[in-house]
Formats: structure tokens, C-alpha cells, sequence
């Protein structure tokens, strides 16, 4: 029998950690999460930004908790791991979303900036996924890894946009999710990665103002940018049962961009 595609997408009872989760995309992802019924835990650098991001989804009667860490710090990573246990039970759900970047032409981009971006956004996610793993999602023989890659990870750039750190660790990430759903797979954990294109955000906020949002939506074939709601429906695919034969991909959510390039 099939089960309604209304209980595929369900997640009541189910818990969710997500890094990165006071603001943007991870935010995003965290409300889509509680919205179909997951507990979640926040964590991000600052208290403040937890405090606010967690009153929002209260607010929506999501039950939100939240715990600041720097996600660059190993021992911050398996502090965060260990008390989502003592909180919540189980994680049945990791969201890796922390992130940072770091824009230099090749030439000169400072190596002490090369570290923090290639420690935050790619090493942090093996950490947490490791630690996550042995606690939690192994010994159950369960879980969901949903990777927030870019489809800057997919692609070079153009000599204007100086990203080389950035878009190296976020191809890291792809290939990462792929080799992290072969080696798990036996263990009934689905790893996937959102790949998403321009959003608005802190981090892209640089780029909106030099360039513009109406010329970034241009470049994509749906003459739009990323909004508040674009990333909810591929989350909770990832992490839903909906999902559950889904493994190893990589989805970018990008208005068409990346079809143009790969064509």
C-alpha cells in the first residue's frame, strides 16, 4: 500500500539540528523543517541572532532550541553534537549549513583567509557529520544529511568575481556528499546537498549591491532571484520520507542558472 503523500512529508516527532540556522538560508531551512512538525536546534556564532531566530519560529509554534558555537573549532563542534543529544534525544536530521567567503584575486588571496573559509565551510561539515554519525545516526541506523552547497561549487568564475577559496570548498562540499552517501548508505543515511544560486543574504549582500538585483535575476532563465520560500520545498524533500530513496545528489535551486552553464 502507498502511504498520502501528506505523511511523506512529515515530521512530527522528528528532531533537527541546523548550523548556520540564526538568519538566511539556514533560517529558511529550519522553518520549513519545524513547519512540517521536526524539533530544532539552532546553533550560529552569536547568542543574539539565536535568540531572535528562535523567537521567530516560537513564534510560528515551532519548538525551537538553540546553542551558540563557532563551527571552525573542532571542540565547539563536538560540544554542539553532544548537548543536541542531551536536548533532544536523537538528531534525525543534520542541516549543514555554516558557511563563510572570501573575496581576493587568486594571486593575492591571504592564506590565513584561504583557512577560514575552507575550515568553516568544509571541514566543519565532515566534523559535524562525523560527530553527528557515531553519536547519533549510526548506532539508530538512521538519519538525513542535508549539505547547503552553492552551484559556485558547480563551476569556475569570471575573473571579476575573485572567489577562488569559496568556490573550491563548496566543490569540496558536492563531492564530499556524494563520497559520505556511498560510505553510508549501508546504514540507512540519506546525504544530499542543496546547491542554491543568488539569494539575498549577508554574505551575498556585497554582490547585490555591486551588480544589482535586477541584473543578477537576468542572468538566470527564470528572470528571478532566490526568495524567502525557495529552498522550503527541496528541504523538506531531503528530509522527509518523501525522499527516502534519494541519496548522493546535489539540487541546485537557482532560477536555471546552472543549466546554462552546463549547457
Amino acid at each position: 500500500m502507498s502511504t498520502p503523500v501528506q505523511k511523506l512529508f512529515d515530521l512530527s516527532g522528528k528532531t533537527a539540528l541546523v548550523t548556520g540556522g540564526s538568519r538566511g538560508l539556514g533560517l529558511q531551512i529550519a522553518e520549513a523543517l519545524g513547519e512540517a512538525g521536526a524539533r530544532i536546534l539552532l546553533t550560529s556564532r552569536k547568542a543574539g541572532d539565536l535568540e531572535e531566530a528562535a523567537a521567530h519560529l516560537q513564534a510560528k509554534g515551532i519548538a525551537t532550541l538553540w546553542v551558540a558555537a563557532d563551527a571552525s573549532k573542532p571542540e565547539e563542534i563536538q560540544r554542539v553534537a553532544e548537548d543536541a543529544m542531551k536536548r533532544l534525544g536523537q538528531i534525525d536530521i543534520l542541516v549543514n549549513n555554516a558557511g563563510a567567503t572570501w573575496g581576493a584575486p587568486a594571486e593575492d588571496h591571504p592564506l590565513e583567509a584561504w583557512d577560514k573559509v575552507m575550515n568553516l565551510n568544509i571541514r566543519s561539515i565532515f566534523l559535524m557529520s562525523q560527530a553527528v554519525g557515531k553519536l547519533s545516526m549510526i548506532p539508530r541506523k538512521q538519519g538525513r544529511i542535508i549539505n547547503v552547497a552553492s552551484i559556485a561549487g558547480l563551476a569556475g568564475n569570471s575573473a571579476d568575481m575573485s572567489m577562488v577559496a569559496y568556490n573550491t570548498s563548496k566543490a569540496a562540499v558536492v563531492n564530499f556528499t556524494r563520497t559520505l552517501a556511498g560510505e553510508w548508505g549501508k546504514y540507512n543515511i540519506n546525504v544530499n546537498a542543496l546547491a542554491p544560486g543568488m539569494f539575498p543574504s549577508k554574505m551575498t549582500q556585497g554582490t547585490f549591491d555591486r551588480v544589482g538585483a535586477d541584473v543578477l535575476a537576468a542572468s538566470a532563465p527564470l528572470r528571478r532571484v532566490g526568495d524567502d520560500d525557495d529552498l522550503k520545498g527541496a528541504a523538506l524533500l531531503f528530509a522527509s520520507q518523501a525522499g527516502k530513496h534519494i541519496t548522493g545528489q546535489i539540487l541546485p535551486i537557482d532560477g536555471g542558472v546552472s543549466a546554462i552553464i552546463a549547457g
